[in-house]
């Protein structure tokens, strides 16, 4: 961010609106000297579990940056990967006006990205709930099934496709035998 960059109100992204992040975006857009937002596919988060990917996914966002980063400030963890000097900041996204600011930048990002992905995937509503399990997901992935956006890691998201796969098993195999 650049000095003295001030954006009245900017807070933690989880306790702004959605048109509220959507302004802070703008504004830290415009103070910000460099900034970048690193995305891992699903299956990626799949295979290395939600903390690596996080963490891969900081390490694309600060390669975006394209210069030299003299100390990092992290929310709540230490980021081995990044070779700098840094300090991890519990509660981090409430306490520091760069955290906030990255975490408004991902959050508008991926809101957009789901807004996106509901033209390729209708019936689910990601344009609405962008992707977090609420009541009308989860009765939409019971009418639809998975799509490939859907980490099949998540809890929920576990049991949805285990009982897909043994129905997709019992459907091409025949029916189950019986005790």
């Amino acid at each position: 961010m650049r000095p003295f960059f001030h954006c009245e109100g900017i807070n933690d992204s989880k306790l702004l609106t959605a048109e509220e992040r959507d302004h802070y975006y703008e504004c830290i857009l415009d103070g910000a000297e460099a900034w970048g937002v690193g995305i891992v596919e699903v299956d990626e988060i799949d295979r290395v579990g939600v903390g690596r990917a996080a963490r891969w996914a900081m390490g694309i966002a600060l390669h975006q940056l394209r210069r030299r980063i003299d100390y990092l400030l992290v929310d709540g963890f230490l980021l081995p990967e990044a070779l700098v000097p840094q300090l991890p900041i519990v509660k981090g996204d409430s306490r520091s006006i760069s955290i906030m600011s990255g975490g408004i930048l991902a959050k508008v990002t991926r809101d957009r990205l789901m807004a996106r992905f509901a033209g390729q995937f209708p019936g689910y509503g990601f344009e609405t709930h962008k992707g977090y399990p609420t009541p009308e997901h989860l009765h939409a992935m019971d009418r639809h099934g998975l799509s490939p956006l859907h980490r099949r890691s998540f809890i929920s998201i576990r049991d949805r496709a285990a009982l897909e796969a043994a129905a997709y098993a019992g459907a091409t195999n025949g029916p189950e035998p019986r005790d």
